[in-house]
């Protein structure tokens, strides 16, 4: 893969709400935001949000003006535990009742290397806005093997979210501050 395509591919992975240019859309059957908390030093409890919006704005012509954003549904946290999960949308950490959207809004990307990238930008939870860099792997950018009029795009990015710095501090560090997370996206576009 060129460095063109993984900066092409490294800045579709999120996007803002304008209208999709190219059409990519993002595939939710193959796309997840998925984080890792670990209690005590015993265990470490997985975790995922169900919904989240991710919107594209890409012109491979004007690789430049591309820009990415991701809109969380806070309420849509799932832990695997029922009673966790309504605890961590309590006042007590995410107050999802006053806070229902987490967000993150892309500032920039930096080239690592041949399918690598750097992806900065805005991350705002719990009412703080700080900004956090992901690193990013552009796993494939090809045809769709099941309709030729359709081109594929597949992307991790991980990172590392510090929840006191937002404001959640609820027992840390006894329950990890530093929350690993991994976002899997898969988007769909036209054909070259």
């Amino acid at each position: 893969m060129t460095p063109r395509s993984l900066l092409l591919g490294a800045a579709i992975l999120l996007a803002p709400l304008p209208a999709l240019a190219a059409d990519w859309e993002v595939d939710p059957s193959h796309s997840s935001i998925l984080f890792s908390v670990e209690h005590f030093g015993f265990s470490n409890v997985q975790g995922a949000f169900r919904s989240f919006e991710t919107d594209v704005n890409f012109d491979p012509e004007d690789l430049a003006a591309t820009t990415a954003k991701v809109t969380i549904d806070a309420t849509s946290i799932d832990t695997f535990w029922e009673a966790r999960d309504e605890h961590i949308k309590s006042a007590d950490m995410l107050d999802v009742a006053t806070y229902p959207e987490i967000t993150f809004v892309s500032t920039g990307v930096e080239l690592t290397g041949e399918n690598t990238a750097k992806i900065t930008g805005d991350l705002t939870l719990h009412g703080e806005t700080k900004p956090v860099t992901f690193d990013a792997v552009l796993n494939k950018l090809d045809a769709n093997p099941f309709d030729a009029s359709k081109r594929n795009a597949g992307f991790t990015m991980t990172g590392e979210i510090d929840r006191t710095e937002f404001g959640v501090d609820y027992a840390a560090p006894a329950v990890s501050a530093v929350i690993p997370v991994t976002i899997n996206v898969e988007l769909i576009g036209p054909a070259e």
